[in-house]
């Protein structure tokens, strides 16, 4: 029996811990940021938000239990099915070939979130710490932020950290909005758009699959807002993307490098993680995937490809749900945000883990989702109970 080196081939673990770390950095500096414009602005924040996730049912204090329950649901259900209907018309879009009027549709929906969450988020920043400025000088550093994060998401060849950076921002400021939605309808709602991502992804009729499968016949990008990390390990003879289909691989197999992509073709709401591969390209090499290759000797992935610089890539839709529990849970107390925090990346981390072994494309919201629920009420149940009669006892002696 043949025997890996160790000195060329490093161990399961420590592969999938740096890989891991590429995507950890990015989400927790979304959810720090997230909790710290709860923390900072939830006392001047105002009502709720209007939005479609409340267009069937606005929460109300003396509403009662069944009343606020049936409410959420409706919601959460309303929220999924305009979802979906946005999504199997973003799919007819792009089989009708309307690339370009997706991007700038993008690009668009990018620049109202900077301008205007962002500098409805920037006021409350400005009021909350009675911080002196003009209005001329405001408009027109908001005006640079907006256009400038445009460009370096869209239309701009520009430093990575500087195309990471906006695309966390945007996170950031769409994920603060949702926290502003009524406590039943939030978690109704990360509950439903989780039950979504599984469906959308592993059900053949699903539009995310639909959507994959779709630019693996025709070699083409998918039209995305996804953050890009930096390549752990670079190959030589780096190329464009390429999609192949699965009949391609049984002859490429031996030679192809192999990556972990997240991806959030709509760029809203959810995220794919996949298993990719391609010849000769600049690519995150995976030696545990790889190893997997070799021994089972053909690939069962449902999507396959490579991205020109072979990072691992994690759609918003993942940034903006994660934080938006994080920040729910900072409404409460530090205590569940840890838990909450803690959940989320031991999910993630699962996830990449059943990537690695099923090797075909998986919801990356379920499982974080669900371990983040289980654990903020777990600890809003026991945990809690128990540290203040801990406290209670020390005070007491």
């Amino acid at each position: 029996m043949a025997e890996a080196n160790p000195n060329s081939n490093p161990g399961v673990l420590e592969t999938l811990g740096e890989e891991i770390v590429r995507i950890v950095a990015p989400v927790s500096a979304c959810m720090l940021l997230v909790v710290l414009l709860v923390t900072a602005l939830s006392s001047s924040s105002g009502g709720g938000l209007a939005s479609i996730a409340t267009i069937a049912y606005s929460d109300d204090s003396s509403d009662s239990f069944w009343d606020k329950l049936k409410g959420a649901l409706l919601s959460s259900l309303s929220f999924v099915v305009l979802i979906t209907l946005l999504t199997f018309l973003l799919v007819l879009l792009f089989y009708l070939r309307c690339t370009r009027f997706l991007k700038s549709y993008m690009a668009f929906s990018s620049l109202v979130v900077l301008a205007f969450l962002g500098g409805e988020v920037f006021l409350l920043l400005i009021s909350r710490f009675y911080v002196p400025i003009d209005v001329v000088t405001f408009s027109l550093l908001l005006f640079n932020f907006a256009v400038v994060g445009v460009l370096a998401v869209f239309l701009a060849k520009v430093p990575i950290m500087v195309n990471q950076g906006y695309l966390v921002i945007i996170g950031v400021l769409v994920a603060y909005w949702f926290t502003l939605l009524p406590e039943w309808t939030t978690w109704a709602l990360l509950i439903a758009m989780s039950l979504y991502d599984l469906a959308a992804v592993l059900l053949p009729g699903g539009p995310l699959r639909l959507l994959v499968e779709l630019a693996i016949s025709r070699d083409e990008e998918l039209p995305a807002l996804v953050y890009e990390a930096r390549p752990v390990e670079h190959l030589p003879g780096a190329g464009t993307r390429l999609w192949r289909e699965r009949r391609d691989l049984a002859s490429n197999s031996s030679s192809n490098s192999n990556i972990l992509e997240a991806g959030d073709p709509a760029s809203q709401d959810t995220s794919l993680v996949i298993a990719e591969e391609g010849p000769s390209v600049s690519a995150l090499t995976a030696p545990f995937l790889q190893q997997q290759l070799e021994r089972h000797g053909e690939v069962e992935l449902e999507g396959i490809g490579l991205s020109s610089s072979g990072a691992i890539k994690l759609g918003l839709g993942d940034f903006i749900f994660y934080s938006v529990l994080v920040g729910r849970a900072a409404l409460y107390d530090f205590m569940t945000v840890y838990a909450c925090y803690l959940a989320i990346m031991s999910g993630l981390g699962i996830t990449l883990l059943l990537l690695a072994f099923y090797r075909k494309a998986l919801p990356a919201l379920p499982v974080s989702i669900a371990l983040g629920i289980i654990f903020y009420l777990l600890t809003r149940a026991s945990l809690e109970v128990f540290m203040v009669q801990c406290s209670t006892n020390l005070l007491m002696f």
